[in-house]
């Protein structure tokens, strides 16, 4: 990989188990492989599901639920024979790589608050005590009303009740332990209950529209999932006390040192229709795969000035694998599911390796396109490279993973990053310049048939 950039996210599936129909695990890992899927949260730690997932390659993250966190706060002893028992004697052959310590506690359990980060510190010191804590990850799901501003997001505000008391202390342990925050977010939610009308369908699916300017930085949000992951970031760093340059950096501004995953993003087709509920999950693999956001784009700067290629990245599980016909609630909830759980046939496509190009204004049509020139040498082409990432380039595209990584080739990278950044930069030739590493032409090269940007510009 010759683009020093935060690697492109990841979307895996929730896996619920409430219902009579859910298929057994060995058949459920069949459809998982079929369809390219290669990361999975689950609720609890079911042995079945972790065994059926051995020497499959797929990514799990699993669960301490709320019903066990005042044990793991209150004994270290706990929490160690808990990972002990769920979660180390199943890996490596299972590829848990991370572990939810409750779920939404501060609105279906508030009574664990102040409990909360200490089950994740007991369980963590456990990890660590095994080995295990630079390979699995500690975090603990929030509710997206966790947050009691989020638009404008340059204004994201946690609620009062947990900003000082937990969430500094919370934002502390992630840093500390480079673990994601993890949000659960449901974008159509907040449409279903716009009373002004101002949330299209076109904006919360990612389809074309026109943006929403947060009027206070100007900056342009083409998605409505864009401008919660961004509100979070900036409630983040309100809780980002100057301890050191990480949080420095992040103090009362966004905080773009620390990875986001989206714990649970889905759709229920009791309240949307089925086509928006594909738009939208077809548009959330390409958000992240491509990480063609503020929120990604961002984080080159901090992981170069941190020597860290960590935060910035946003990942993301779809809820859910199936519709679970036994969830309590009324029967929105039962109805997320990607799949029938009775014959494993889709409710609507989703590609999970793909997705499809991300949301952004219609430019005009492409009549030139910038290239490497590799003439120059590799030294030369390097530096160029690593300019025009640092300076507006979306160089995410070419990560590990994502659709333009192939071919991975320095000259290949190049000529995408310089091609983003002349395209940007509205095709002025100064813009292709990068120190006679850049040149001109007015046929479209084939490095960038990969391109969801380019090719379209």
């Amino acid at each position: 990989m010759y683009a020093n950039v935060t690697e492109a996210g990841e979307v895996g599936v929730c896996w619920g188990t409430i219902g009579d129909s859910i298929p057994d695990p060995g058949k459920v890992v069949q459809l998982l492989k079929q369809n390219s899927i290669t990361m999975v949260r689950i609720y609890n730690t079911d042995s079945g599901i972790i065994n059926a997932l051995a020497n499959t390659g797929i990514k799990l993250m699993v669960a301490l639920p709320n019903e066990q966190l005042a044990n793991a706060a209150s004994s270290p002893s706990y929490a160690r024979q808990w990972v002990q028992d769920k979660v180390a004697k199943y890996y490596p052959s299972t590829l848990i790589n991370g572990i939810a310590v409750g779920n939404e506690v501060f609105d279906s359990a508030s009574n664990l608050n102040q409990q909360l980060v200490p089950a994740m510190r007991n369980v963590h010191a456990a990890l660590a005590s095994l080995g295990l804590d630079g390979v699995i990850k500690v975090s603990t799901p929030v509710a997206f009303s966790a947050l009691k501003v989020s638009w404008r997001p340059s204004q994201g505000e946690f609620r009062d009740d947990i900003a000082q008391s937990v969430m500094v202390d919370l934002v502390a342990f992630l840093r500390q332990t480079d673990a994601p925050f993890m949000i659960n977010v449901y974008p159509y939610r907040a449409y279903l209950d716009d009373p002004n009308h101002s949330i299209s369908v076109e904006w919360w699916t990612f389809q074309p529209n026109d943006g929403h300017v947060d009027d206070l930085t100007g900056h342009v949000y083409y998605s409505l999932y864009d401008a919660q992951m961004d509100a979070l970031r900036y409630a983040i760093g309100k809780v980002s006390p100057a301890s050191s340059l990480r949080a420095w950096l992040a103090q009362g501004t966004r905080a773009d040192d620390i990875a986001l995953t989206c714990s649970e993003c889905g759709c229920s087709r009791w309240n949307i229709p089925p086509h928006q509920c594909r738009d939208f999950a077809n548009g959330l693999i390409s958000y992240t795969l491509d990480a063609s956001t503020s929120a990604a784009r961002s984080n080159y700067t901090a992981s170069r000035l941190l020597g860290s290629a960590g935060g910035g990245a946003t990942s993301g599980y779809i809820f859910a694998l199936f519709d679970e016909d036994s969830k309590p609630g009324d029967e929105s909830e039962r109805k997320f599911g990607l799949f029938d759980p009775t014959n494993m046939q889709p409710f609507y496509d989703v590609d999970f390796v793909h997705g499809r190009c991300p949301v952004a204004p219609t430019p005009p049509a492409a009549s030139s396109w910038c290239v490497a020139n590799t003439a120059v040498g590799d030294e030369r082409l390097q530096e160029a490279l690593d300019w025009a990432c640092g300076h507006g380039a979306d160089c995410s595209a070419m990560q590990p993973g994502a659709r333009c990584f192939s071919p991975d080739t320095k000259e290949a990278h190049a000529t995408y990053a310089f091609n983003d950044y002349y395209q940007r930069n509205g095709r002025a030739s100064s813009a292709c310049d990068f120190n006679g590493a850049g040149s001109i032409v007015y046929q479209q090269p084939s490095e960038l048939a990969c391109s969801c940007s380019s090719i379209h510009h």
